[in-house]
């Protein structure tokens, strides 16, 4: 008994040092600082008005959906992805790959100025959250473990998005 006390003592000390001190280097950022101004401006009265209550939850609470779960995971359609809130367009279907992680995923944004992304300290861990450089909604996570040519891995609500075929 003794020995499994020291076992899973040490199991959890080395979870949370590597959720703790996990830094995705690589993975973009924004500078940190102030406020972003995003194109696209609503009180949360309007956004509550606008979005439907999952919706709002995620992109505007910074909510995630469980895994497996989005109606975009299993998509394989050709077409493009836009933000739910603002119908700015995010990603494309070229970009979308079988993650395994329970979210849509893709290798990258369908433009370098289609996103932003800041540090994610929230859950005693150390991630980049990626939102909507028009509306600032929030979209998901980044990850440094895609595949080429980025190695990077947006990981994005599908209530985050809509998407229209090609």
């Amino acid at each position: 008994m003794k020995n499994f006390s020291i076992l899973f003592g040490s199991a959890l000390f080395l979870t949370s040092l590597i959720s703790n001190c996990t830094d995705y280097m690589g993975a973009p950022k924004d500078k940190p600082g102030g406020k972003m101004n995003f194109e696209v401006q609503k009180s949360e009265d309007d956004w509550k008005k606008t979005l439907n209550p999952e919706q709002y939850r995620i992109l505007r609470e910074k909510g995630t959906e469980r895994a497996f779960t989005g109606e975009y995971y299993y998509n394989k359609e050709k077409g493009k992805y836009y933000c739910a809130a603002c119908g700015a367009e995010l990603f494309d279907s070229n970009t979308k790959y079988e993650s395994g992680s329970g979210w849509p995923s893709f290798f990258k944004p369908a433009s370098d100025k289609a996103i932003h992304s800041e540090t994610d300290t929230s859950h005693g861990m150390n991630r980049t959250e990626v939102v909507c450089a028009k509306c600032g909604g929030h979209l998901g996570h980044v990850f440094p473990d895609g595949p080429a040519p980025t190695g990077l891995r947006y990981c994005i609500n599908s209530v985050s998005l809509k998407f229209k075929k090609d």
